[in-house]
Order: C-alpha cells, then structure tokens, then sequence
C-alpha cells in the first residue's frame, strides 16, 4: 500500500492536534450539540461531549480542559451543580467556564455570573459571539 503523508506530515498533524485547545461542551439536546460541536471544530477547537452534568464531570476529570460550555439545565446534574464541582477542584478554579442557556432574562445571566460562570452565552447561539467570547477568555486564561 502506497505511503499517503511521509513522516514529517505525520509530525506536523501530530503536533498541531496536540496544540488544539480542547473544549468540554454539556448539553443534553443532540441538534445544539451538533451544532455547537460544528462551529468549535469549523475554528479548530477539539471538542469533548457530554449529554448530562453527571457525564461532563466524569469527562472533566479524566481529560485536560482548556474551556468548559455548560448547558445550565440538564439531566443529572445542572450546569450550576456542575460549576460548583468544577470550582471546587483546583485544576479547574481558573479554567473558563461558559453558562449555555435559552433564557435570556438579565436576572438569569447576573446570577450566573454571580455564581462563578466565566460568561454566559444565549440559545439560539450568535456564533460570532460565541467564538469572540471564547478566544477572549482562552486568551486569559
């Protein structure tokens, strides 16, 4: 079988995978989530899934996160239960974590940002602002 990509190619794929800032999204709804997962990957970002706050914790911990997207209802465990987890872990006290939400109410986002959320974004999502708001946050981190 014909060799396709000679060593250095491989290098390169290798290390460029490697540098791919890794984003761990929670949301139990498959269409947001195709959606969100083909935005992150269409700007280079690997993406990780979780359809619950149970499973976003288990994937948390056994994966290193650059930025977390948490839906703030699902099942299991909300993404404010999730936050509080991830808070109270040191790895995880200065990783940027966005609140994911259909509610839009300026009470609700004030709340999220009390309790510890890094941002919050509104579904349905403004891509543009979704992607401005994680390369800001990534930038900080």
């Amino acid at each position: 079988m014909e060799e396709r990509f000679s060593s250095e190619d491989r290098g390169v794929a290798a290390a460029s995978c490697q540098d791919m800032k890794r984003i761990l999204v929670a949301e139990d709804r498959p269409a947001s989530l195709e959606l969100i997962r083909t935005i992150l990957e269409s700007a280079g970002y690997q993406v990780i899934e979780a359809a619950d706050g149970q499973e976003a914790l288990e994937k948390a911990s056994r994966n290193a996160i650059d930025l977390v997207l948490l839906d703030l209802q699902m099942p299991k465990l909300d993404g404010f239960g999730v936050l509080k987890q991830l808070r109270s872990d040191s790895s995880f006290r200065h990783t940027p974590i966005l609140a994911l939400t259909a509610s839009a109410m300026e009470s609700d986002r004030d709340r999220a940002l009390a309790a510890g959320f890094s941002g919050y974004i509104t579904k349905p999502v403004d891509i543009r602002f979704l992607r401005s708001e994680m390369e800001r946050l990534l930038k900080i981190s």
